[in-house]
């Protein structure tokens, strides 16, 4: 089957197809109103060294740096997204979902610190207060291990929390999803009917006539096979023989 004849069918049973695409179209505006659009704010932070630490560098942190940061940073992201956490984070007024991490490609211990949420100032706000809840954990992780204060591992925020962008992937996955799955649905319905009717007219052109299909059809199927049955009915039914027969009947 080429284009043309798709396009044939789909043109002489467009009282299939029109309805199919007119439920796909309104399937699609529900998606569009149902799948609300999130929106994304992200905090860059990175640990520094202690003053201690930094005395020999003149007190610049950012001239001493350690592998123990990394993997201090690393620490303080799963404790950030667990489940403690996520308590602590809802009960001081984050919403939507958080998430802490060492940034992609780092080359320090730099710290990605993201909410996602489908209110714009919601997730703005959420950020902020999860950048300022990760710095009271590093704290207090070093308190609970009785660091002295010129001792401790300090937060500074490289990037504070950015202005919310719209994610459109997911909702445009969704949108492109019922838009495929209900224009194919109409057209298999389509092709189904089409094959419906055909199937239903096909019969009535290769049906026998009824000349066909009584004795003289038996005793066709009958003599096929017998290579005699032809002469027998020359030799029973001589040319002309009705001709002369009729004479035969009228002479005296």
């Amino acid at each position: 089957m080429d284009l043309a004849e798709i396009w044939r069918v789909m043109r002489r049973r467009w009282y299939v197809l029109l309805p199919g695409l007119l439920i796909t179209a309104a399937l699609t505006a529900a998606v569009y109103l149902l799948v609300p659009v999130e929106y994304r704010s992200q905090s860059t932070v990175t640990l520094l060294n202690s003053k201690k630490a930094t005395v020999a560098f003149d007190g610049n942190p950012f001239l001493s740096t350690q592998a123990s940061l990394t993997g201090m940073a690393d620490g303080l992201a799963r404790n950030l997204n667990s489940d403690d956490a996520k308590a602590d984070l809802k009960s001081l007024g984050v919403t939507g979902l958080h998430e802490a991490k060492i940034a992609d490609n780092a080359l320090g211990p730099y710290m990605w610190l993201s909410v996602v949420g489908t209110d714009r100032a919601a997730v703005l706000k959420s950020d902020e207060i999860l950048t300022k809840y990760a710095e009271k954990r590093l704290l207090e992780f070093q308190t609970q291990q009785s660091v002295t204060p010129d001792a401790m591992i300090r937060m500074a925020t490289i990037v504070p929390p950015q202005k919310p962008e719209a994610q459109t992937k997911a909702r445009l996955q969704f949108l492109i999803m019922a838009g495929a799955l209900g224009f194919v649905l109409s057209l298999v319905a389509t092709f189904f009917v089409e094959a419906r009717k055909r199937r239903g007219a096909s019969p009535g052109k290769h049906r026998p006539a009824p000349s066909e299909g009584g004795e003289s059809g038996e005793r066709s199927d009958a003599d096929a096979g017998d290579p005699t049955a032809t002469l027998r009915m020359t030799v029973a039914h001589p040319a002309g023989s009705g001709a002369v027969g009729s004479r035969t009947a009228g002479s005296p």
